[in-house]
Parts: structure tokens; C-alpha cells; sequence
């Protein structure tokens, strides 16, 4: 099976404010008030974490219907510890990214806790961004034309 490119072309707006149309949809990130921006939308770095939990629910999706489990819902709780002394250009002996994240994951669905616990380990197994933060992804920079 041949790999598949995803391309999302970020564009900074007024202020803090980033702006994606992600196939028609218009997408925002920006900071709080309380840190300089408009608030016109998440930060990334919660961005980035909704990203991970709606990838988890997603892939819970597929994994139910290939599996014949009634999956009612699923409601994925995604936590990440950092120090911002790094991204505002203060030293600091801590990494830049989040040191932990923590997934959680209530299921409601005709299931035992073990049987649950299997099925959460399986979509996230299956689930790209959960690979993408478990294991190094090489990430290249360059500058544009």
C-alpha cells in the first residue's frame, strides 16, 4: 500500500491569530487574552491535543463497526504537561513539547473493563497521531519560495 500525503497550509492572521482553510473549512488558532491574542480560538497546543483524542474517537469508530461492537460513544479526555519557559525563549533544562501526555478514555459500549482496556490499547495501536507522539517522527524545516 503506497503512503499518502496530508498537506495544511498555516497562514498568520491579526495578532497571535493562525488561519488554515483545511478542504473548505475555515480553521483558527490564536492565544488567550490573557497572553496577547484575540482568543479566536484554541491554542495549539490544544489544538494538538483535541487532534489526538478526536484521531482516538475516530479510529474507535472504524475499530466498533469492523467489530460488530455497539459503540455509543466514547468520550476522550487528552492532558499534556509543559514548561513554557522554552517557547517564550527563557532557559530552561525542560524540553519545549509536552513532557506527558495523558490519554483518558470512558467507552459506553456492551463490554467488560478488561474488554474496554483491549480496545482502547487496539485503537490506540491503530490510531497515527497516538504512533506519531510514541515513537520519533523525523521533521524536516525549510524555508519557502
Amino acid at each position: 500500500m503506497s503512503n499518502k500525503t496530508v498537506t495544511v497550509q498555516a497562514n498568520m492572521a491579526d495578532g497571535f491569530a493562525i488561519a488554515a482553510d483545511i478542504d473548505g473549512h475555515k480553521v483558527m488558532i490564536d492565544q488567550p487574552v490573557a497572553a496577547k491574542g484575540s482568543g479566536t480560538g484554541p491554542t495549539p497546543l490544544q489544538m494538538m491535543l483535541f487532534a489526538v483524542g478526536g484521531c482516538i474517537g475516530t479510529i474507535g469508530r472504524i475499530a466498533a463497526f469492523q467489530q460488530k461492537i455497539a459503540l455509543r460513544s466514547m468520550q476522550i479526555t487528552v492532558e499534556g504537561d509543559y514548561n513554557p519557559a522554552g517557547l517564550m525563549g527563557k532557559p530552561s533544562d525542560d524540553r519545549v513539547g509536552f513532557s506527558q501526555i495523558r490519554i483518558r478514555a470512558s467507552i459506553d459500549a456492551d463490554l467488560t473493563d478488561a474488554e474496554k482496556q483491549q480496545f482502547l490499547d487496539e485503537v490506540c495501536a491503530r490510531c497515527p497521531l497516538h504512533d506519531n507522539l510514541l515513537h520519533g517522527t523525523e521533521v524536516l524545516h525549510t524555508l519557502g519560495s
